[in-house]
């Protein structure tokens, strides 16, 4: 992906501070889609806005097709280079092990594919990782680059590693695994994201502090990989 594109991952509340959810939920076009948005348009970049608490109340009053329900989610946007709301992702699945996060947010219903510089971009949000038939259905979709914000804390360091590769190579497409560093409440962020091309080749990362990462992806190496290894033609259905 040219170097005019850029991905973060961002939360006003934290995404372990739970007992602020409430407080620093926002719609869609709330506070901080819209500045991210002024700042794409004006820096003439993409930015995936996300993860942020999403009210889902408000959005649906303001237009927004939303899941069922009210109470909030856990979403990410993606905007254009003119600040335009392309994709909109909520994550489908909710961390329930010694979390709220399940008790607190709505999953989210549908996926989010953008074309978008000859790239099929789609969107999963951290715990999604453990789910690899998610990624299959995002291949069915066309995906051909997955942007992964995340807050993945220790001590699951060789998770993290681990799974955003393996869904690279199984999927024969880029995956883009943006994590967060430093302490929330009770967590302590692993930092390390990391960009894998369509063969789990590990071709930009950082450590465990913060950092700018930058990684050109050539829009042809997925359909070439699939071409040279065509796996997937080979599926079955169980």
């Amino acid at each position: 992906m040219p170097t005019s594109s850029c991905c973060r991952s961002c939360s006003r509340s934290g995404t372990f501070a739970f007992d602020s959810y409430a407080g620093a939920a926002e719609p869609l076009h709330g506070e901080t889609v819209t500045a991210l948005a002024s700042a794409a348009a004006d820096h003439g970049v993409a930015v995936l806005a996300g993860s942020f608490v999403e009210d889902l109340a408000a959005s649906t009053a303001a237009g927004f097709e939303t899941p069922a329900g009210e109470g909030y989610a856990n979403t990410a946007v993606f905007l254009d280079r003119d600040g335009n709301r392309r994709g909109v992702y909520r994550k489908h699945h909710l961390f329930g092990y010694d979390s709220a996060e399940a008790e607190l947010l709505t999953p989210g219903e549908s996926l989010s594919t953008v074309e978008f510089d000859g790239f099929t971009v789609a969107t999963t949000t951290c715990y999604d990782l453990r789910f690899p038939e998610l990624y299959r259905r995002l291949v069915e979709a066309g995906a051909t680059l997955v942007l992964v914000p995340s807050a993945w804390p220790y001590p699951r360091v060789e998770h993290w590693q681990l799974l955003p590769r393996a869904r690279a190579v199984e999927n024969l497409l880029y995956v883009a695994a943006i994590n967060g560093v430093g302490e929330f409440n009770s967590a302590n962020l692993l930092g390390r994201s990391a960009v894998y091309d369509p063969w789990g080749t590990r071709v930009a990362a950082l450590g465990e502090q913060r950092g700018l990462l930058e990684a050109r992806l050539d829009p042809e190496a997925v359909s070439q990989r699939r071409e040279e290894f065509p796996a997937l033609a080979d599926r079955r259905d169980p």
